[in-house]
């Protein structure tokens, strides 16, 4: 089998510097802590246009929402051309307490007709809980790679790792190692991953754990930053790529506290591209050095 064309998310060095934009009720969450009147869909969306303006040229990638943002970010033309678009294709339900508790196929992403307006790859959020049958997570991500070559277009996978229906006590970082292991080999072209201990361990624990998920999935993989702290997450970065990681896809590490600046725009244009800046150095940092020794 011929591999899938992985550059047009790449950067010069082979690394992935990606950004994500695509969160949706978490993100109005977000909003909703620095302004005192509702959160309107305009403001999810007039924040998602703004932040793939002004971030998209220093990114590899860039990942849309088709709630909100897609067809508009395509329209205006906001999305730098040197930076691959990334559309979301899963549909969230809040369920079980969570604001993204039950995830399915969004069927109103039609994979050929966003290859033809120039998307280069699709995304799809998988749930894994340690009690729920893994049959319905394998269906679905085979269901979904299937759909992406169909149309040409570069699969990615985000496994997270979260707790059981029964309540029990779990381990989140035995989860995200066992979401790897039994979805990481199902053909998806990319796997994005949490990043174990949150980067909050020690460098050799995280780092051990990253090289569990390097032998656990079978093609390059990246990861995101949620639940890492933004001072946190270059480091977290540097750990995963030394174990074998090829990367990030990455949006509250870059854009969350831009969100309560007097002056989101700015703080953006200013805050936010210098730390995507420095994450991209790092990664093309260790992909250079592991280029050098190999």
């Amino acid at each position: 089998m011929t591999p899938t064309d992985l550059s047009p998310l790449q950067r010069p060095s082979g690394a992935f510097a990606m950004l994500a934009v695509d969160q949706r009720e978490a993100m109005r969450n977000m909003i909703a802590e620095h302004q005192e009147t509702p959160v309107t869909d305009e403001d999810l969306r007039d924040f998602k246009l703004e932040a793939a303006r002004i971030l998209s040229p220093y990114a590899s990638g860039v990942l849309i929402d088709r709630q909100f943002a897609l067809d508009q970010a395509i329209e205006a033309g906001v999305v730098d051309p040197a930076c691959g678009l990334i559309a979301s294709a899963d549909h969230f339900e809040s369920a079980h307490g969570e604001l993204v508790g039950e995830v399915t196929i969004d069927r109103l992403v039609d994979p050929h007709k966003y290859a033809a307006l120039g998307v280069k790859a699709l995304k799809l959020l998988v749930l894994y809980r340690p009690d729920v049958p893994s049959e319905g997570r394998v269906q679905m991500v085979r269901e979904f790679v299937e759909l992406c070559k169909s149309a040409g277009l570069i699969s990615i996978i985000e496994p997270l790792s979260r707790k059981p229906l029964s309540g029990e006590d779990f381990d989140w970082n035995a989860g995200i190692l066992a979401a790897a292991k039994e979805l990481g080999g199902l053909g998806a072209d990319l796997y994005k991953a949490e990043v174990p201990f949150h980067g909050q361990a020690p460098e050799e624990e995280v780092r051990a754990a990253c090289a569990e998920l390097t032998r656990a999935i079978d093609g390059p993989w990246v990861i995101l930053s949620s639940g890492v702290p933004e001072d946190v997450f270059p480091d977290a970065v540097r750990w995963a790529c030394l174990e074998g990681a090829s990367g990030f896809l990455s949006g509250r590490a870059v854009w969350a506290s831009c969100i309560g600046s007097p002056d989101v725009v700015t703080s953006l244009s200013t805050d936010a591209v210098r730390r995507l800046q420095h994450l991209c150095a790092v990664v093309d940092d260790v992909v250079a050095s592991q280029r050098t020794n190999a």
